[in-house]
């Protein structure tokens, strides 16, 4: 699991290949929590992304 700076679709993949494997049980129980923690991590980034974006967006309309 790299800490590298994701890209928000990078970020969604990536939450999605946790759930796959936890849906799958393909997840060892030792590992779960730490893979809980990193989609924890990933979505909280995503939801910066999505702010951040937002927020450049209304301003964009504002000055149409």
């Amino acid at each position: 699991m790299s800490k590298k700076n994701l890209n928000y679709s990078e970020a969604v993949q990536e939450i999605e290949t946790i759930l796959k494997e936890i849906e799958n049980e393909s997840i060892d129980v030792d590992v779960l929590s730490e893979k809980v923690k990193r989609a924890a991590e990933l979505l909280t980034t995503c939801k910066q992304k999505l702010s951040t974006t937002e927020k450049e967006i209304e301003e964009i309309l504002k000055t149409m």
